[in-house]
């Protein structure tokens, strides 16, 4: 049988240990680590004792203080972290302010780009990425083989028609939906399309093979190039700036007649922001318009363009690099 001094001064050290320790600060409890459990602690020094007990005793005392042991560094363990956690919070610094999310620079240009349009009585439609050919090209003015598909670095969806021909791709622009719109509605019709496209080129600081347009039509009845120029140049004043000046030169697209890229003055040069034009007859024949009637316009800007000179962007990369030292700029 134990010694009943022996375990009485486990349960008096057991009892006095648990009681300083359910008051100890988050500062003191090192202390009361060194005090009982540590090198020269209370319970090491006890057990350091066995070998002086007689040997009848010495399993059940080593037992007993070995589970003591095991108990108070259990205790301490679930005192240090309410403590420590009370410790590390100051009530009474002022509070960390949660980062927010924010749009992506290329978003807020889109919604600048359409509402400024959209004061001048344009809707905003959307269309599909993955694209057929017909809407691509074939309505646009481009039936195959035509020299001026190479114009558009083109990535085909790997599924061949029974004809053998590709007919599904990546859509190039956003013009398709000029022939999508014009399929479902009746003159007149004023739309903006923002939307991403994609082409098969190299890319480097100006170059990107996926990067965003908005894509204009309008066609009604008596629409000519003046209404083209003074839309244009109501949109630069918008976004660029009231005294910002524009300037139109001759240009080709399959799809208007005539064609022309629109450039605007900036810290002394031109920088050509778009290309547009007068709708071709031919695309108004091809959605059932009657091209003696109606005409229109259209024009398709680079929204990555636009977002690169209204805040300095040197590299067009960086819009799809998902890094947050550019990103939090905006």
């Amino acid at each position: 049988m134990a010694n009943p001094s022996s375990t009485e001064s486990l349960e008096s050290l057991r009892g006095r240990a648990l009681v300083e320790l359910r008051s100890a600060s988050a500062e003191e409890l090192d202390a009361w680590r060194s005090k009982y459990l540590g090198r020269r602690g209370a319970v090491t020094q006890l057990l350091r004792g066995i070998a002086e007990m007689p040997v009848e005793e010495r399993r059940r005392f080593g037992a007993a203080a070995n589970l003591l042991r095991e108990e108070m560094e259990v205790a301490l363990a679930n005192r240090q972290a309410p403590v420590a956690g009370r410790a590390r919070i100051d009530v009474s610094l002022p509070g960390r302010r949660p980062q927010t999310g924010r749009l992506h620079p290329t978003t807020w240009t889109i919604r600048d780009i359409t509402a400024a349009f959209g004061a001048m009585g344009f809707q905003v439609v959307e269309g599909p990425e993955v694209e057929y050919d017909h809407y691509n090209f074939t309505a646009l003015n481009i039936p195959q083989d035509h020299p001026a598909r190479d114009m558009w670095d083109t990535l085909w969806i790997d599924r061949i028609d029974a004809d053998g021909k590709r007919r599904v791709l990546l859509r190039t622009h956003t013009s398709p939906m000029q022939a999508r719109v014009m399929e479902t509605s009746r003159p007149p019709v004023r739309v903006v399309v923002p939307g991403r496209c994609y082409r098969y080129e190299a890319t480097d600081a100006t170059h990107e093979w996926h990067f965003h347009q908005v894509e204009g039509l309008a066609v009604a009845e008596g629409i000519t190039f003046a209404d083209l120029k003074g839309t244009l140049y109501e949109f630069a004043r918008r976004i660029f700036g009231s005294d910002r000046k524009v300037r139109f030169r001759c240009d080709y697209f399959p799809f208007v007649e005539p064609g022309v890229d629109m450039a605007i003055d900036w810290k002394g040069q031109w920088l050509e922001i778009m290309g547009a034009g007068m709708v071709h007859p031919r695309v108004l024949a091809g959605v059932g318009y009657d091209p003696e009637k109606y005409t229109g316009f259209a024009f398709g800007i680079g929204v990555e363009r636009v977002a690169i000179l209204r805040h300095g962007i040197d590299d067009i990369r960086q819009f799809a690099a998902n890094d947050l030292r550019f990103l939090s700029q905006f």
